[in-house]
């Protein structure tokens, strides 16, 4: 994590979207979201089937409480 009251104007300004960049990120949003067989919608019943590829590990307080 980064503390920002430690970065120079410089540092802030380089990290900032531009301008061109937001006018992007505004007309993706806009967009609708379009399903194909590549990627199709995901159903209750597909959902329910959906197993995590990296499952949250336990940690060792979790058996405390």
């Amino acid at each position: 994590m980064v503390n920002m009251n430690s970065m120079t104007k410089e540092m802030k300004e380089e990290l900032a979207f531009s301008e061109e960049e937001l006018a992007e990120l505004a007309r993706a949003k806009s967009m609708p979201i379009t399903f194909d067989e590549d990627c199709p919608e995901t159903t209750p019943e597909r959902a329910i089937k959906f197993r995590r590829v990296n499952p949250p590990r336990r940690s060792k307080n979790a058996n405390l409480a």
